[in-house]
């Protein structure tokens, strides 16, 4: 569908002008228009034509006399064209008008601004006519349009066309939204002209339009909410609305009257007909709407400052329709309020839509800061896909994607964060913000899930970790409305064939946004900068909580570490005392056969407990103090040599130790993992009852997970499995503890208690985890994990 006229240019400004059958002399729409095939080539603001139903002069500005006059005066104007050229406009005004003109012409400016002169009152068959003035490009045009005054007047109680615009006027003030702007003016104009439809026509960023509001009759068919190409209404021809606010069109197909001469005798240019209410219209044009069954119709412009929005359009369907020049008046004078109310109610409709998506952020915030993280962005309710009108919405965070709604898969995710990170916008300091409304032109991959990914609004949080939050939009395509299938062609074509016809526009319109969403509002892109801030200031308060906790949580280690250490360190001296002095005693006592010498015995076995608990305390100490040496390491090297270390006590009883399959290469302290293995083997083969003890290691790339390591590093998970004893449930939480024996002290081989605490304490340091899963009176298998492998030298053992 196109409802507007087609912009037009000078004939000397045409590029290719010497290609046109027009070169070299003014055109003349009734004339050349059959010839036209392009819309940008058809210079509509020369038309050198004008509507049949209005006669026009064009007088010199020195002496008002007649120029150049429309072929159809001698119908209009009682006066032959011959009759007129050279003459003063007198002869058809009258003396007491043209003095008339003259003084409007001394006091108001009139340039390429209409103004109401007189209505010369009808004579013979000549109807009333409508006398209107501008100037343009020093000379006057004065247009005779027959606007019906003629018939009888309406009653004045019921036509009063000041208070019809005053009542429209406080309507439109009233409006919130831009929706309700357009619902008001669309009603108020269609009650005012009597039109059979009246819609408002935005232009989208990309120069396509919608129609996003609609007065129509009952009976027609409605269009809100469809989208046209932007070669309906090319760029020349939203030029003229930047110009002049109305465009009125009395009768579609009606026969137009030739400008003579076509162009000016002294000057020889075409004359400007921008503002000219009869300016004949485009043959392109008009066979559109006749495609459409359009008989008339009325455009006004839309504005924001010099720019132009969009366009208030009206068809009528019912033959030629009438529009006084009051009438015209006040259209264009709602156009004018439209257009000033126009920015206080979109900014009044983003202020709602503001604290909407503030709320919503602001909720989304605080979820992440009692959560204790930003993964809760997307736990919900709410989630980021409640933040901001999208399809799909995902989280980068800690090398890990979490997605809501449509978004591409995970892997399309990954190599589209790649591409972002390394985008400028998104390393800009102060706005660090990606949009696009066509991201496949961007980022070609995109373009096989338009789907979901027609658009991107992309927030970096964090450029170190880089961490983002990507919103998605489908194409627009997915939410056209059409009137019908978009692939019927009409059953009329014109001369100029189908790119004009209505349905061939849809097929044009689909060319036009494949691939493009709908734009992304700037209240929107405000929004998305205002949520990152706040969430970086979470974050940053966050982290120098965490390094502050951390520092104490360093200072208190090191210092229980430091007291262990000196602890069990400084106490081995006196307890070698006292073992030494309970020694001489005890032998003394035996000598004599003293009967306290038991006690002496308990006294010394009480003082080696007590040795081995120093020691154990103080390897654990070590343990925590000591700098890890990290280095590639062949586990299978360290096993072998953590079975030959505790060989010893497989002599007690038969044991079977097996490594089925072949451990990798990790990175790891060689001297501290093999202490893990010696510590695991030793239990397993300490807390068995069996006739054969059977031992298994092996390990997992992707194996089990602990429970409470959820989110740590990828890494190898060993475990060491043994048929022993197995653990009771009720001492699970005791397992790790420091000098925690779940047996009597002799029971078992004794032992201090120290060796799980010390195993998990290697583990962590190397960035692990350690856990277990036992069954009571079936054995006990214990998992820990070391991140990171080398792939080289793993693929190499």
């Amino acid at each position: 569908m196109s409802n507007h006229t087609t912009a037009d240019r000078h004939p000397g400004d045409e590029g290719e002008a010497g290609h046109l059958p027009w070169a070299g002399q003014a055109y003349s729409v009734k004339r050349f228009g059959v010839t036209i095939t392009n819309c940008d080539s058809e210079p509509v603001q020369t038309p050198g034509c004008i509507q049949g139903h209005g006669a026009l002069l064009v007088l010199n500005r020195s002496d008002l006399c007649v120029a150049q006059a429309s072929e159809n005066s001698d119908a209009l104007l009682g006066r032959a064209v011959a009759a007129l050229l050279g003459q003063p406009v007198s002869l058809v005004l009258g003396a007491q008008e043209e003095a008339s003109l003259r003084r409007l012409l001394g006091r108001d400016d009139c340039e390429r601004n209409p103004r109401y002169l007189c209505t010369l009152p009808a004579h013979d068959s000549v109807p009333a006519l409508d006398v209107s003035v501008h100037t343009v490009d020093g000379v006057v045009v004065v247009e005779f349009e027959a606007t019906g005054r003629s018939q009888p007047r309406p009653d004045p109680a019921s036509w009063d066309p000041i208070g019809r615009v005053q009542h429209s006027v406080a309507r439109l003030q009233k409006a919130d939204t831009l929706q309700a702007l357009g619902d008001i003016a669309t009603a108020e104009i269609r009650s005012l002209t009597g039109l059979d439809r009246v819609m408002v026509y935005r232009f989208h960023a990309d120069g396509h339009g919608e129609i996003v509001a609609e007065n129509r009759r009952d009976d027609l068919a409605p269009w809100l909410g469809m989208h046209y190409p932007a070669q309906d209404i090319p760029e020349p021809a939203r030029e003229i609305f930047r110009q002049s606010w109305i465009r009125p069109l009395r009768e579609v197909g009606a026969p137009l009257a030739e400008l003579v001469p076509l162009a000016h005798p002294d000057t020889g240019r075409p004359l400007t007909m921008t503002h000219c209410a009869l300016r004949g219209p485009s043959l392109m044009h008009t066979e559109y709407l006749q495609n459409m069954g359009v008989t008339a119709g009325l455009t006004l412009a839309i504005r924001r400052g010099d720019q132009l929005w969009g366009l208030i359009t009206g068809h009528h369907y019912s033959g030629a329709h009438d529009m006084s020049f009051e009438m015209r008046a006040a259209c264009e004078l709602l156009a004018v309020v439209v257009s000033l109310q126009h920015r206080a109610a979109q900014e009044r409709e983003e202020l709602v839509y503001r604290l909407q998506l503030d709320n919503v952020l602001q909720q989304l915030v605080t979820q992440a800061a009692h959560e204790g993280g930003l993964s809760a962005l997307l736990d919900g309710p709410p989630t980021l896909l409640d933040a901001m009108s999208a399809g799909g919405a995902a989280l980068l965070h800690r090398d890990r994607w979490t997605r809501a709604g449509a978004v591409p898969p995970e892997a399309e995710l990954q190599a589209l964060g790649a591409w972002l990170a390394n985008r400028p916008e998104l390393i800009d300091v102060e706005r660090p913000i990606f949009v696009t409304d066509a991201l496949a032109r961007e980022y070609p991959p995109a373009a096989a899930w338009a789907g979901c990914g027609g658009g991107l609004m992309a927030i970096a949080l964090s450029r170190t970790l880089g961490d983002m939050v990507l919103w998605f939009r489908p194409e627009a395509l997915q939410s056209v409305r059409w009137s019908g299938n978009p692939d019927d062609k009409p059953r009329v074509l014109g001369p100029h064939g189908m790119r004009l016809t209505p349905r061939r526009s849809f097929e044009l319109f689909v060319d036009s946004v494949r691939g493009r969403s709908l734009p992304w509002k700037s209240v929107e892109v405000d929004a998305a900068l205002r949520f990152r801030a706040v969430l970086m200031e979470l974050v940053v308060s966050r982290a120098a909580q965490l390094a502050s906790l951390n520092t104490d949580l360093a200072r208190s280690n090191d210092d229980l570490d430091a007291f262990a250490y000196v602890a069990s360190h400084d106490l081995k001296e006196p307890l070698r005392g006292i073992y030494k002095y309970a020694h001489q005693m005890a032998t003394d006592a035996a000598e004599r056969n003293d009967p306290d010498r038991e006690r002496l015995a308990g006294l010394l076995r009480l003082a080696l407990r007590m040795d081995s608990l120093l020691d154990s305390l103080l390897h654990f100490s070590r343990v925590g103090r000591v700098a890890l040496l990290l280095e590639p390491v062949d586990v299978n090297e360290v096993v072998a040599e953590a079975i030959e270390m505790v060989d010893g006590r497989r002599r007690d009883k038969p044991a079977e130790i097996v490594v089925p399959v072949r451990l990798p290469v990790v990175q790891a302290d060689r001297v501290r993992l093999r202490e893990v293995f010696v510590n695991l083997l030793s239990n397993a083969l300490k807390y068995n009852d069996r006739p054969i003890t059977q031992v298994e290691i092996g390990c997992t790339v992707a194996g089990p997970q602990a429970p409470a390591g959820d989110g740590s590093p990828p890494g190898v998970t060993f475990f060491v499995r043994d048929n022993g004893i197995g653990i009771q449930p009720r001492h699970v939480d005791q397992v790790f503890k420091m000098f925690k024996r779940l047996h009597g002290r002799d029971e078992f081989g004794g032992g201090t208690g120290a060796g799980l605490t010390i195993v998990r304490k290697l583990v962590e340091r190397h960035g692990g985890d350690v856990w277990f899963e036992s069954t009571f009176g079936q054995g006990s298998t214990f998992f820990f994990t070391i991140p990171g492998v080398p792939a080289a030298k793993s693929n190499a053992a």
